[in-house]
């Protein structure tokens, strides 16, 4: 195994993802690239930009989302495995598997939040659908414990 992918949302439970992914980084020598998708660019789904304080909003917290990634691949770095932070914007799952396949990524690390009916209905669920698009392990950590 030379290369884990680990897709993070920033929820709850994100230290405890990273955890497990680099306690396989670690007992595999492996390289650990940390991925979070966010949502499109409005222009790019069609939507009509907002006023500017919207967009100052937006920029801000994808800012503040992408130092958090940074942070994570340095904190990774500091216990002597190679990370990489990968902020990308589009669809979850056909992001994911694009980068799965671009980086040769051996195992995926997801996490997986508890939620009820309603929302897996509109939203379904990343881990599972995940599974369903590769033909490599995917760990699923539990987050919400």
């Amino acid at each position: 195994m030379k290369n884990i992918l680990v897709a993070v949302d920033f929820k709850e439970g994100t230290d405890k993802l990273m955890d497990y992914a680099v306690d396989q980084a670690q007992s595999h020598k492996a390289n650990i690239w940390i991925v979070h998708v966010v949502a499109p660019e409005p222009d790019f789904v069609g939507y009509e930009v907002g006023p500017q304080y919207i967009r100052d909003m937006r920029a801000a917290e994808l800012k503040m989302e992408h130092r958090k990634l940074m942070d994570l691949a340095n904190e990774v770095s500091y216990k002597g495995l190679a990370a990489e932070g990968i902020m990308i914007h589009g669809a979850t799952i056909e992001i994911l598997t694009a980068e799965i396949e671009k980086l040769n990524i051996d195992l995926v690390v997801i996490g997986h939040h508890k939620h009820g009916f309603v929302h897996k209905a509109f939203f379904g669920r990343t881990d599972v659908s995940l599974i369903e698009h590769v033909n490599i392990p995917v760990l699923v950590v539990p987050t919400d414990v």
